[in-house]
This record gives C-alpha cells, structure tokens and sequence, in this order.
C-alpha cells in the first residue's frame, strides 16, 4: 500500500513539475519561444532575457508553486489514508513522501513531458519544495540567491550559493535541534536540501566551467534570438 502512495506522489510532483509555466509566459509577454533563446530553458532567468521582469517573477511565482504544492497534495494523500483507519505510517513515512513529491516535481521541470523531455534547472521548484517543508530555510536560501545573483551578476552562482546555504542552515538547526515558528528542521529535510544542493550543483556543471573561464553571461547580457549554452536553471 505505502508502495502505491509513493509512486502517486512522485507522478502527482512529476506532472506538476512537467507544467512549462517559463514557455507559456515568454510566449505571451515576450512572443518568443523560450527555447530559441539564450540557454534555451524554461527557468526565470531566461525568461527574464525575453520577457523581462514582469515574466521574470511570474515565472518564479509559479515554478516556486509547483514544489510547493506537490509536497501539500503529497501531505493529502498519505492524510486521507491516516483518516480511512485502514493503515497507520509512522511521521518518517510522511517526511519521505513529502522529499519524493518534491523530487519529482524537480524531475518535471528538468525534463518536462510536454516538452520532450526538456525543462530547466529546478533550483525554484526546489526551493518551492523546501517553502512547503521548511519555508525559514527557503527563505533565506532564495534571499542568499537573489542577492549573490544580483551582486555577481551571475545568477547561476547564486543559485548554488543559495542551495548550499539552505542545506547549511538546516544542518545548523537539526544538530541544535532548534525549533523554529511550530516548525522542527527534520534529518529528513536535511537529506532534501543536501541532496537538492548536489543536484543544483550537477546541472549547472557548464556553467561552472564558464565561470571559471569568464565566459558566463551576466544577467541583463543581450542574447542572440539563437540558444546560446548558458543561464540558470
């Protein structure tokens, strides 16, 4: 049975995550197919390059909601199974259900199925995953990206600042074992953001190298209507 409701949750944040929100705002502010342009993802950044900054934070709105709301409805799934009386899940199989959904949702952006397996880089819909779970650390970890991302230039640093700052806190928080607003920092959600920061960190691997060559675009860089390999997730 708890087999079930791990594979629904993980399809459910799958299909969320799929929802090219990037492709249908750049289309509508910016007439332009986002995949022709700049890096050729669906994440804000790019749509930023084409739909400027309206686009830009509707994109993050919605690729936020998506990790989000795949952990709720993950919440619902294994509550309304609680509420029949058929079974119980101690609270670990709840916390797991939650990073699954998460994942997915993830997994969806990057490689969407309404996109032919092509998406973004998920550092959003991570960060809308961990807002669901444990939104102090979501917070900061978005603030530390905004701002490395706009002192920098390169928001592709500041997405992995921002990931690796996330994971930083909650390792604080859970060896403290601080609790914070009603909410407890669980060793589960210390494995999503450690596991969330490695991930980020993979997928932007070119723009890393990039970096290091001094080849990376700057956020605000006029891009050629042809994809060119940069950006952020």
């Amino acid at each position: 049975m708890i087999a079930v409701l791990y594979i629904a949750v993980i399809i459910i944040g799958y299909l969320l995550g799929s929802l090219p929100f990037g492709v249908v705002i750049a289309r509508v502010l910016g007439k332009t197919d986002i995949r022709n342009v700049g890096s050729g993802k669906m994440g804000m950044t790019n749509v930023m390059r084409v739909a400027g900054k309206k686009g830009a934070a509707l994109s993050l709105i919605f690729d936020l909601g998506k990790g989000a709301l795949a952990v709720v409805l993950a919440n619902l799934v294994f509550k309304s199974v609680y509420a029949t009386g058929l079974t119980t899940y101690p609270e670990t199989a709840m916390l797991f259900a939650q990073i699954a959904a998460a994942f997915g949702a993830i997994a969806g952006h990057t490689w969407s199925i309404f996109l032919r397996f092509k998406g973004g880089r998920g550092v959003n819909t991570f960060l809308g995953g961990l807002m669901a779970m444990f939104w102090p650390a979501a917070i900061i970890g978005g603030a530390i990206m905004i701002i490395v991302g706009l002192i920098s230039r390169f928001m592709s640093l500041g997405s992995i600042t921002g990931a690796v700052v996330a994971f930083i806190m909650l390792i604080i928080l859970n060896y403290l074992k601080v609790d914070m607003v009603g909410l407890y920092p669980h060793i589960e959600y210390v494995i999503y953001a450690m596991a969330g920061a490695i991930f980020i960190y993979v997928v932007h691997r070119d723009n890393i190298q990039r970096l290091v060559t001094g080849k990376e675009r700057k956020i605000g860089e006029k891009t050629e209507t042809e994809k060119v390999p940069t950006g952020t997730n």
